[in-house]
């Protein structure tokens, strides 16, 4: 059975550790030291059962391998209790090819186009970007149909932002338990605090020409 479950159930599954819950599925980071052993361990993935059926996103690279685990229905796009189990057994791989888990080295990218009305200007961003409406919000969010680029989520606005600040600005998904460090880095960076009533869902803050970013969580979101 594959039921939606919220990000809260997943970390509480057991057996989840290596993973976390981002905006867009639960993402894992596994170092492997070189090319060749993170392609060792994404064939032995490539050969668990069912695949074809409910497969993970896996990006390979020279110094480790990123999964991420997802549902995409009419009416969800989440974890479920079936990336629950894959992620149980890939972590399973890994530690049988000896791989460790680094949890801070998982983030995703979120864009935030602002509009008095998003349904006007979504139209132009779905086709400059060749991107879909997400199956679960059709009205508000464009994902890439390859799944390699960041996702949009069109934000209503009453009036243009102030004080040097544009109508965009980006959303930078973290693990929860790594984001009071980000913002301290980005603070420290010569950033700003713009809202953080919200944290810790989300931390709104601004660089010194006024443009916007949230580090932002699932907590509170279930």
């Amino acid at each position: 059975m594959n039921e939606g479950i919220t990000p809260r159930q997943f970390h509480e599954a057991g057996r989840t550790e290596d993973w976390r819950v981002l905006a867009e599925g639960a993402c894992a980071y596994f170092r492997t030291g070189s090319f060749a052993a993170g392609a060792r361990f994404v064939e032995a993935v490539s050969q668990l059962d069912d695949l074809d059926a409910h497969h993970p996103d896996v990006d390979l690279r020279h110094d480790g391998v990123t999964v991420r685990l997802i549902t995409v229905a009419s009416d969800w796009y989440g974890v479920s209790t079936r990336d629950v189990e894959l992620a149980r057994q890939i972590s399973a791989i890994a530690r049988e090819q000896g791989l460790t888990a680094d949890p801070s080295a998982v983030q995703t990218l979120l864009i935030i186009p602002g509009a008095p009305a998003g349904s006007d200007v979504m139209p132009f961003w779905q086709a400059a970007l060749g991107y879909n409406r997400r199956p679960d919000s059709p009205d508000e969010d464009l994902v890439d149909p390859r799944d390699r680029g960041p996702s949009f989520w069109f934000e209503g606005m009453d009036e243009p932002r102030g004080d040097g600040g544009g109508a965009i600005h980006v959303g930078i998904w973290v693990p929860h338990d790594q984001a009071e460090a980000r913002v301290a880095a980005a603070l420290a960076a010569g950033g700003r605090v713009v809202r953080d009533k919200f944290a810790p869902a989300w931390w709104t803050l601004a660089d010194a020409a006024g443009n916007e970013a949230d580090i932002a969580t699932v907590l509170e979101r279930d």
